[in-house]
């Protein structure tokens, strides 16, 4: 699918070190050590939705809204031929708002087929694995510490209910 020529734009693209002529705190970041947690961006390839390659279809709805819904034909089937994704929205009454949702749902999920943890929702869902991790392992720290605080005191403590009289 890449030619070399894709590849060579791709390198223009690609972040590179600062030089004198773009930056003028080119000094500074030349005495400056690199940072270890700053990551190289990979390129991301640019999802482009080409009219020949849907197949659009207009449906009639089904659920609530009654008669109306169920009359009309507002709601949208995308589907992408090369891949073979497919896109269904029913989100509003109206077939045009419906329209506009399902292009750009298809194309995030292209975006994320194509481009992976770099697609703006791989982006997400990677940020909330992290919080999620993070959480988890905050709270088998506290366990272990509550675990290790009460092991270490062999006395029995009473509370205010159980004390002798």
């Amino acid at each position: 699918m890449t030619t070399a020529d894709d590849n060579k734009d791709i390198q223009t693209i690609s972040p590179s070190a600062p030089d004198a002529s773009t930056n003028v705190n080119s000094k500074a970041n030349a005495k400056s050590k690199p940072n270890s947690k700053t990551k190289r961006k990979t390129p991301v390839e640019p999802v482009i939705l080409q009219e020949k390659d849907i197949d659009e279809k207009h449906i009639r709805g089904s659920g609530n809204g009654g008669q109306k819904i169920n009359k009309t034909s507002s709601c949208v089937q995308l589907m992408h031929r090369p891949t073979g994704t497919i896109v269904v929205c029913q989100d509003t009454r109206f077939l045009q708002q419906n329209r506009k949702i399902a292009y750009k749902r298809l194309k995030e999920k292209l975006d994320l087929q194509i481009n992976g943890t770099a697609s703006k929702i791989g982006k997400k869902v990677e940020k909330l694995r992290a919080r999620k991790h993070k959480q988890r392992q905050r709270a088998k720290k506290k366990y272990q510490q509550k675990e290790v605080a009460e092991s270490d005191d062999p006395e029995q403590t009473f509370g205010p209910c159980d004390t002798e009289r």
